[in-house]
């Protein structure tokens, strides 16, 4: 995750396909993947492009996981800040959309085009299959794994960092 969002996070437990146990809003939110600290909360989404309000349904999980918080009207404060990873399998159908990473935060930018980072939450798109030079070293390699493994073969010799090696390892005994 630091590669990714840059931050240091002391996770104790990952859920997965995890649902808020009261409804927010109009529609039942499932996450692939959801983990918090004290701090954060870290939501990670596997998706294959296949509905046209693909982006419009992670920015409503991301936003879902920020209203949670919110338990009154007297206390409007976030207690975690929200990463939400959204990983795309496949190519976005608007071919204007290409990048293997983007960034979405809601930091106003003023008149003089100075950006306040008033907020620290963050909307993170990962393409794998637009991995190019540009693409921030620290996240290229793991986009480039993804990118192997969604063919169902992986060339493991291809990735020689000790950490890439403890993932492996770890997908073997698990029999992923």
């Amino acid at each position: 995750m630091k590669d990714v969002i840059d931050i240091d996070i002391n996770i104790d437990k990952v859920h997965t396909e995890y649902e808020y146990p009261t409804q927010i809003g109009f529609v039942k939110s499932k996450y692939d993947l959801f983990a918090e600290d004290i701090e954060k909360r870290i939501i990670v989404e596997i998706q294959h492009i296949k509905e046209e309000d693909f982006f419009d349904r992670f920015l409503y999980y991301h936003l879902i996981s920020l209203v949670e918080q919110i338990g009154t009207y007297q206390k409007y404060q976030f207690e975690k800040t929200v990463y939400t990873i959204v990983v795309l399998t496949s190519l976005p159908r608007d071919k204007s959309v290409q990048f293997s990473c983007a960034v979405s935060d809601m930091s106003p930018i003023d008149e003089h085009g100075k950006k306040h980072n008033i907020y620290p939450h963050r909307l993170i798109f990962l393409c794998p299959r637009l991995v190019n030079e540009d693409t921030p070293v620290n996240v290229k390699t793991w986009l480039e794994l993804i990118e192997d493994s969604l063919d169902g073969k992986l060339e493991e010799n291809k990735f020689t960092a000790q950490k890439f090696k403890d993932i492996l390892n770890a997908i073997h005994q698990q029999r992923i």
